[in-house]
């Protein structure tokens, strides 16, 4: 099962090694992760998606972080309510014929043409991981030559968002 865990950590030198180290040694896979300073430059937040057993090993994982020095806060927000993005960059075979195809079939999934060339083009997507999913295998068939994904970032919901908007901005 998957789940998605932040992290805030003082903003030193080797803390991402430490923390990644933590999930190595316990042989734990990290789906994706993401880092970037918070607000305050002296903190960052991280974000794991990561690929377990058993709640007890999620468990297991966060009290071993709680016990990293550079470790703020920890938090499982797989069950919360939050707003998740990826970024995806895909670089796609593409003649010239094609490309109104292709610029068309991006419009509906507010994707942006972000460089052509004479037989490509690249195109950025950002959104949910389903939708970002559903994007990379509709443009397959044309020919991917590249993929470069940021992995998932995550925040908890305000909690005067209504329904409306969180079914809304799903995509």
């Amino acid at each position: 099962m998957k789940r998605t865990i932040t992290v805030l950590v003082h903003n030193r030198s080797g803390v991402l090694n430490r923390i990644t180290g933590l999930f190595a040694r316990r042989q734990y896979n990290i789906d994706s992760i993401t880092v970037g300073v918070t607000e305050n430059p002296t903190i960052s937040r991280m974000t794991f998606v990561v690929i377990v057993d058993s709640m007890q090993n999620v468990e297991q994982v966060i009290k071993q972080l709680h016990k990293q020095i550079e470790v703020l806060k920890i938090k499982d927000i797989t069950e919360e309510a939050t707003v998740a993005r990826e970024l995806v960059l895909v670089r796609i075979s593409a003649q010239a014929e094609q490309r109104g195809e292709i610029a068309s079939l991006a419009e509906t999934f507010r994707a942006q043409a972000i460089d052509i060339g004479k037989d490509s083009m690249t195109l950025q997507v950002t959104g949910h991981t389903d939708k970002v999913e559903a994007f990379i295998e509709l443009v397959r068939p044309y020919g991917i030559q590249e993929v470069a994904r940021t992995g998932v970032t995550a925040i908890n919901r305000s909690e005067k968002a209504t329904e409306h908007s969180r079914l809304t901005l799903i995509y």
